[in-house]
């Protein structure tokens, strides 16, 4: 398996889910999933809570201050969350909410 495929984006810019995926809670997997025709990806835990912000109305700025507020008791999650959105931008299960 290769290295997940990371495509940076503006940081600034409202995100929201592709046209061709569904974000779920799933109770078979206990987790949430992004369903989609061929298939389903897996979001266990804070990867989970982190789609669950991506809404069409929140940048990746305003998602992690989300976070930090939902869990103040967590270290500085800026990172992780970039980290994680440019592999989901990179996979094509987000994009820009402005975006045709």
């Amino acid at each position: 398996m290769g290295e997940p495929r990371r495509v940076a984006f503006d940081h600034s810019v409202p995100l929201s889910i592709a046209k061709y995926f569904r974000f779920q809670w799933e109770p078979a997997q206990n987790c949430h999933v992004l369903l989609y025709p061929e298939g389903m990806v897996k979001l266990p835990g804070s990867a989970g809570e982190i789609m669950k912000r991506v809404d069409g109305t929140k940048s990746l700025d305003s998602i992690v201050e989300a976070l930090q507020s939902a869990f103040p008791e967590a270290p500085d999650l800026r990172a992780d969350v970039v980290d994680f959105l440019e592999v989901a931008h990179g996979n094509g299960w987000i994009r820009p909410a402005n975006a045709q």
